[in-house]
């Protein structure tokens, strides 16, 4: 196996150069490229940014689709020795600001449909536009060589304090996630499909381990349920990944999946929510013969934690699988899983506001709550505090209650999560009005919409004259919680 040494040089140029690395879905009719090709567009952005006058350690934000000219600027940068930053571009443009500002990005990569969330001020350059043209600069390039722990990735994830957190990740960090996954496997002949977005680490980790294995990948902007059925029989794709609700929402779409040739889909992986009995069938029972990986990993350690149990007894249906070889966990006296292994992060970059998450001894405290069976194997149980996760991602009640409360129509919110085919789970809002107030459910929804990620928008709000309280004083969300219960219930009543 190539040994790699810079996180964006994992194309391994003794490979076939004429085997397709991409094809890319993302100007809606397949384009696709080979490994040669898109080395040689990896160079050309490397040194382009390096002409353009980027130093080492400067740091690049990409703001895009996923794309061929995403991944060629993400490990351009890399490659030249700057740190890219990947933007959650479904943010509202004060938290896309906030991302690109907190990092520091020196130059931001976007495409068409997102130049206009480029914060002013900010230099920019845009995919396929004349100064992307005139960026590339062709020709030889070696990457350089990393020094021990210099960051190649900042990923921003939601924090507790409501900002999003850049986790700093180093180029040795996720070197080793690839070379662990690579181990003792032969993934030549497979062919993947990612709509999952390129900032987050379901599909950045898939992405990285697809180019290391010399594997072609099929590459859609982003998630939509009939394109991505349609990508898996047009392209005859092995390897499906995503979070649950994009499984469910697929599984949704029974007539052209029963015109769909499937049968080529050989593995299925679920991460970064829980899945369900009822979820875990149904993929089954549409995949038959596809091996299925319910997977856990967090940006601050990576994706590599559990697999199979080494005595070669069969993973539990919905356990996340038995501790990696190479990781070392453990479990508080909460049963929060706490991790040590070489791909943690850095530290959060740029916020002397938190404490890191770590143990004296050096283990990542995830947050997660889990249970562990007699022959070793964990289960996800949720989340130690009142985060719940909605569509793969993290929600904190203060959050939304912090946007409902920014209306002037409102006194007092409180948000707890109740269960949701497609989601998970999904956040509901109890309200109390302002004396006078004639604001209504509709109105709530389009205010949380405007001012936060539609996934934290409640999906539904009810009103009562005063929020219950516990005898501590603080609201009763157990009481909540079963007056959802009863609201939904009277919902579905004909």
């Amino acid at each position: 196996m190539t040994a790699f040494r810079n996180l964006g040089a994992l194309i391994d140029r003794a490979g076939d150069a004429d085997k397709t690395a991409l094809i890319d879905l993302s100007g809606g009719t397949a384009r696709p490229i080979g490994y040669g090709a898109l080395d040689a567009l990896c160079n050309a952005v490397a040194r382009g940014l390096l002409r353009h006058g980027l130093r080492r350690g400067d740091r690049v934000g990409i703001l895009a689709a996923n794309s061929t000219e995403f991944l060629a600027a993400l490990h351009g940068a890399m490659r030249a020795g700057l740190v890219a930053v990947p933007v959650n571009w479904r943010f509202p443009p004060a938290t896309v600001e906030y991302v690109l500002r907190n990092s520091g990005a020196a130059l931001v990569f976007a495409d068409a449909a997102r130049m206009a969330a480029v914060p002013e001020g900010m230099a920019a350059i845009e995919f396929g536009g004349a100064a992307w043209d005139s960026l590339l600069d062709p020709g030889p390039f070696e990457a350089i060589t990393p020094e021990p722990a210099e960051p190649a990735l900042f990923l921003y994830t939601s924090g507790s304090t409501g900002k999003p957190k850049g986790v700093v990740l180093s180029h040795q960090s996720h070197l080793w996630v690839v070379e662990q996954r690579l181990a003792g496997a032969d993934m030549r002949q497979e062919r993947a499909l990612i709509a999952a977005p390129l900032y987050h680490m379901n599909g950045l980790a898939l992405a990285q381990l697809a180019s290391a294995a010399h594997i072609t990948v099929v590459l859609l902007p982003q998630f939509e349920a009939r394109a991505y059925i349609r990508a898996i029989g047009a392209h005859r794709v092995t390897w499906i990944t995503g979070v649950p609700p994009m499984m469910a929402m697929l599984l949704q779409e029974r007539e052209l999946l029963a015109a769909t040739d499937t049968s080529c889909v050989r593995h299925v992986r679920c991460g970064s929510a829980p899945t369900s009995p009822a979820l875990l069938a149904a993929i089954r029972a549409t995949f038959p013969a596809a091996q299925f990986v319910n997977g856990y990993g967090t940006t601050e350690a990576g994706p590599v934690v559990f697999g199979p149990h080494p005595d070669g007894l069969p993973t539990p249906p919905l356990s996340v699988g038995y501790p990696h070889p190479a990781v070392q966990l453990r479990l508080n006296p909460q049963g929060v899983l706490e991790q040590k292994c070489p791909a943690q992060m850095n530290g959060y970059w740029n916020r002397p506001d938190l404490k890191a998450p770590l143990t004296a001894d050096g283990f990542y405290i995830t947050g997660d709550v889990f249970h562990r069976d007699g022959d070793g194997f964990f289960t996800v149980v949720g989340r130690v505090d009142d985060m719940f996760i909605s569509g793969g991602e993290n929600i904190f009640p203060s959050e939304v209650e912090k946007v409902l409360e920014t209306h002037p129509g409102v006194e007092q919110s409180a948000v707890i999560p109740v269960p949701d085919d497609i989601k998970g789970t999904k956040p509901v809002a109890f309200v109390v009005k302002r004396a006078g107030a004639a604001v209504d459910e509709t109105a709530l929804k389009a205010h949380a919409l405007a001012q936060a990620p539609a996934f934290m928008h409640p999906r539904r709000v009810w009103f009562l004259d005063a929020l219950p309280l516990m005898g501590t004083n603080k609201i009763d969300r157990a009481q909540l919680a079963a007056w959802a219960r009863e609201h939904l219930a009277a919902d579905l009543r004909p």
